[in-house]
């Protein structure tokens, strides 16, 4: 039995709070168990210098913890003066993952920075953020497009993410703390709505895992997305 009680192939209870952002043009509160964190997505009306006279945007992330959000206060990164290379991978998977999605010649030389600040964490922070952060990114092209900022369609498929590992031998979907510091192999798996694969993070802590053990990591992954993915469609109906 798992430390969280769940079946190998059950999550943890998701939810997906849009719209709780005054001034955001989009945001997305999103929990994956004890794992909470607020998304924002913020319209700035200039694109990156390297764009410049391309006609193309760009979709960019930022992500950090707030200092209670582990079992210890940890300070913040901008009082130590740089981030970790942890919190830079993080953030430059999140951005990789909605530009996946985001036609960029449609959103003109502007920008979106999708904000993830981490205030709960209880492992699969950063698929969290990817999953709220599609939310918060849709609801960024919703503001463009009433507002008549664009007319061709900005998102072209949903995103989402999900964690996977070998724990005890048995491949299981949603990791938790107690289980991903356990875990013999860790995978985290960013999948398209229609099922395309955008990235795969896996790694072995011990024992190498077997094709076989991927496959049946990704057939849990593709379950779980396709979770996810319906209950994004329910938060932005």
């Amino acid at each position: 039995m798992r430390p969280s009680k769940r079946a190998k192939d059950q999550m943890r209870e998701i939810s997906l709070e849009p719209g709780v952002s005054r001034y955001a043009e989009g945001s997305c509160l999103v929990k994956f168990g004890h794992t909470h964190v607020l998304v924002t997505a913020s319209l700035q009306e200039q694109a990156p210098p390297f764009l410049k006279g391309s006609g193309k945007g760009w979709v960019t992330a930022e992500y950090g913890m707030l200092p209670r959000s582990t079992h210890d206060r940890m300070r913040r990164e901008a009082a130590q003066g740089k981030q970790s290379g942890r919190t830079q991978e993080i953030q430059r998977l999140i951005g990789r993952s909605l530009r996946a999605v985001t036609d960029l010649a449609a959103l003109g030389e502007r920008q979106i920075a999708i904000d993830c600040d981490v205030l709960q964490a209880d492992g699969g922070t950063r698929t969290a953020s990817i999953t709220g952060g599609f939310v918060a990114l849709a609801q960024c092209a919703a503001f463009m497009k009433k507002t008549g900022m664009i007319t061709k369609p900005l998102i072209l498929d949903q995103v989402a993410a999900v964690s996977c590992g070998i724990w005890q031998g048995e491949a299981v979907l949603d990791l938790d703390y107690d289980e991903d510091s356990q875990a013999g192999t860790d995978a985290n798996f960013v999948i398209t709505g229609k099922g395309g694969l955008v990235e795969i993070q896996g790694t072995a802590e011990g024992e190498p895992f077997s094709d076989e053990q991927f496959t049946e990591l990704l057939r849990l992954a593709r379950k779980g997305v396709g979770a996810l993915v319906d209950l994004q469609k329910k938060a932005l109906a």
